[in-house]
């Protein structure tokens, strides 16, 4: 299962959007699915059901790794913009 979730990992990037990402979503779960009917188990299958479980798992970590990174380059971009203004007021009080 770590490599495929390398693998969503790689497909997509905090560089796309919300909506571009789903779609990327939306065909990995539907390869998977076509996997899983070749194997020709049951929908119910315990089997079926983990699998389907440990994508949306992992689509769920992605998610949240791009999150975390969006939010900390937003924080440091904030920081900088912060640095910045205080550096003109420093050099307004000399």
């Amino acid at each position: 299962m770590a490599d495929f979730s390398d693998l969503v990992a790689r497909a997509v990037s905090p560089a796309m959007s919300r909506e571009e990402r789903e779609e990327v979503y939306n065909v990995v779960r539907a390869a998977v699915q076509r996997l899983q009917e070749r194997e020709g188990l049951a929908a119910d299958d315990p089997g079926i059901l983990l699998q389907r479980h440990l994508i949306e798992e992992t689509i769920r970590d992605v998610e949240f790794d791009i999150t975390r990174f969006l939010t900390l380059r937003r924080i440091a971009e904030a920081k900088a913009a912060q640095d910045a203004e205080a550096a003109r007021h420093a050099g307004r009080r000399r």
